[in-house]
């Protein structure tokens, strides 16, 4: 058998975290709901000899998924969590108490700023907000107190593209904690740890899930990380369903096929949008036209179907016209489906301006065919340009 370390991620994506001897040669491990484990005498209880002890604290369902991913990351331990919302606060917690200070990327995921600002402060960690695009510059920010830097690389809505290197040396010459929410580019794109990343977090809902019929995160931990990460997941009580670890592990099987098309279609999508007279720029960092391009081309080796358009000024009524139309694009929060999905986008910066010329567009590209979506943009722009 060839050493795992040495499979492409393609192979690992298909063969990590299989538990086919344990189940009876049974390909996908089965979906355990468990909550009372039963042991087998006293002297097993009180030493607790046993893979599994409480349903919370892991299932095989769990571990398969669990396994999977750490295989694909290249971490030390992986915990799931019931969203990336979930995800995201467990690694913070995991770092940062009372009295400690936190650098949060400013072109954050919007949820993880009202985490920052409505719920960690209750609890005395301090948030200050960087420009995604200072890199090393950030030595500046550093305060005897700060605990962490929080990257997600390309940023929500407005896909900057982070130097995490430069920002992870900085940290760590500070002994600082580096987390990056890695949901857009997966491990199959962006190695974290590779990168200097301590904590690589993913909403496993989006492209690892696949389907759009499961709310899942996880959270993976190198070396120095893992323990401190294992600690603060079983003192919160934090738990992933043995049915939602089940999607999630199918989901990822086929996670590296998918990506693929998800980024071919989005390179023609994009390509196509930049010609078109009611978009001023399109957002996506696989363009050569993109401002971080360069740092993409460095770090990334590949790009997937989530990305923005700012359209020129138009009003409300040609907007409303233009989504209404839209027969294959859905309108709905959430990404990394089969779907095709639309929405406008409202940015809250405090760091780092963004003012977009005209309504911000956030498009994610599915399975369909690229011609039928591009048809169906271009009736979409005929309808707009009609309600004008």
């Amino acid at each position: 058998m060839t050493d795992e370390d040495e499979l492409k991620k393609e192979t690992r994506a298909v063969h990590a975290g299989r538990m086919s001897a344990e189940h009876f040669g049974a390909v996908n491990t089965p979906v355990y709901r468990a909550s009372t484990i039963l042991y087998r005498d006293l002297a097993s209880l009180e030493s607790g000899d046993v893979p599994y002890i409480y349903g919370r604290r892991g299932t095989p369902s769990s571990q398969s998924l669990e396994e999977a991913i750490t295989a694909l990351e290249g971490g030390t331990r992986t915990l799931a969590c019931c969203s990336g919302l979930n995800a995201i606060a467990l690694a913070i917690l995991s770092v940062c108490g009372a009295g400690d200070h936190l650098l949060m990327v400013d072109s954050c995921y919007a949820p993880t700023r009202a985490l920052c600002d409505r719920t960690l402060a209750r609890y005395g960690i301090e948030t200050t907000y960087y420009d995604p695009l200072i890199g090393g510059g950030m030595e500046s920010l550093f305060r005897d107190n700060t605990k962490a830097v929080f990257c997600e690389s390309p940023g929500s809505l407005t896909f900057e593209v982070q130097d995490v290197p430069a920002i992870a040396a900085a940290a760590h010459a500070r002994d600082a904690s580096v987390l990056l929410d890695n949901t857009w580019a997966t491990p199959l794109y962006f190695d974290a740890f590779v990168h200097g990343v301590d904590l690589s977090i993913q909403a496993a809902t989006k492209y690892i899930g696949g389907h759009a019929d499961v709310m899942l995160g996880y959270v993976c931990a190198n070396d120095s990380h893992a323990a401190r990460l294992a600690q603060t997941h079983d003192h919160l009580g934090l738990y992933a369903s043995g049915d939602d670890c089940f999607l999630g592990l199918r989901g990822l099987r086929t996670m590296p096929v998918r990506l693929k098309r998800h980024g071919e279609t989005a390179v023609k999508l994009a390509t196509w949008l930049q010609a078109r007279p009611e978009i001023s720029r399109v957002l996506y960092p696989a363009l050569e036209s993109d401002p971080g391009h360069a740092i993409w081309q460095r770090d990334f080796s590949g790009a997937t179907g989530l990305f923005g358009a700012v359209l020129n000024p138009i009003p409300h009524r040609a907007l409303a016209a233009f989504f209404d139309s839209l027969k294959l694009f859905g309108m709905g929060y959430s990404w990394g489906g089969y779907e095709s999905l639309i929405v406008p986008s409202k940015l809250h910066r405090t760091a780092s301006p963004f003012t977009p010329e005209c309504p911000l567009i956030r498009i994610h590209a599915g399975l369909e065919d690229p011609g039928d979506l591009i048809a169906d943009l271009e009736q979409g722009f005929d309808a707009m340009r009609a309600a004008q």
